[in-house]
């Protein structure tokens, strides 16, 4: 089988390495994925190609785990999320194809290293944010989404209430779940998915789904908030690279 979007056997497998490394990030903090996975990939090749890959990566990952978090998810914040992202989604894709590969590695990367200062900064609000103001951060991830970068958004702000580990988990895989089905046809509409995607896909799935089971073990048994930080860490230096590739 010849390999997808005419990667070298070196790329591949440094990405599916990638791959690997941010399954384990996903199943263990349930986000991040996407991003680093779009990240890694901007440095050696065209980001774009990545994005249908990595939300049909989603998908399955999520199916692996929901017997884990069907209890702990925020149901009510999730429809409320996806009602927002409903308006944003197709602004973020029309964005995505009309800059070329300099242009999305460059957006690609100041949005990251923006959230991830977010994400680090550790602003609180001392209590959890209701209501429709969940709606508008919708709208936000959905435009993210256009680039497979939904939960950046959404984890800056749930990081900030205080959401219980478990819940914050369990409500991110799901709205990332239902999303990212509603995702594809925009996505093949706008012609970022074809047969290459579903080649990577096949590639990519044993990654995957070690990297994701290791990471939902670690879960129960390590600190959640000192790896979140290391792995926010990661995506601001590959963020970081990524711009100066495309600027210099």
């Amino acid at each position: 089988m010849a390999l997808p979007f005419g990667l070298s056997p070196g790329v591949a497998i440094f990405l599916l390495a990638a791959i690997l490394g941010a399954a384990v990030v996903r199943g263990f903090s349930g986000f991040g994925f996407s991003a680093l996975v779009v990240a890694v990939t901007g440095l050696v090749s065209d980001p774009r190609n990545a994005v249908a890959v990595v939300l049909f990566c989603e998908i399955v990952m999520t199916l692996q785990a929901a017997r884990g978090i069907a209890g702990h998810v925020d149901w009510s914040r999730v429809g409320l999320l996806l009602l927002g992202a409903a308006v944003g989604v197709p602004l973020g894709i029309h964005g995505l194809v009309t800059i070329g590969v300099d242009g999305a590695r460059v957006a690609i990367s100041l949005f990251i290293l923006v959230m991830c200062g977010v994400l680090l900064a550790g602003w609180q609000t001392g209590r959890e944010i209701r209501g429709w103001p969940n709606a508008a951060l919708g709208v936000v991830s959905g435009v993210a989404n256009g680039a497979a970068m939904a939960g950046l958004p959404v984890a800056a702000v749930f990081s900030a209430q205080p959401i219980p580990p478990q819940v914050f988990r369990a409500t991110l895989i799901a709205y990332f779940a239902v999303l990212d089905i509603f995702s594809f046809p925009l996505l093949w509409q706008a012609g970022l998915v074809t047969r290459d995607t579903f080649v990577a896909l096949a590639f990519a799935l044993p990654a995957l789904l070690i990297g994701n089971h290791f990471g939902n073990y670690r879960f129960s048994r390590a600190a959640p908030q000192s790896f979140r930080r290391l792995a926010i860490g990661l995506l601001a230096v590959l963020a970081a690279l990524g711009l100066a590739r495309a600027v210099l």
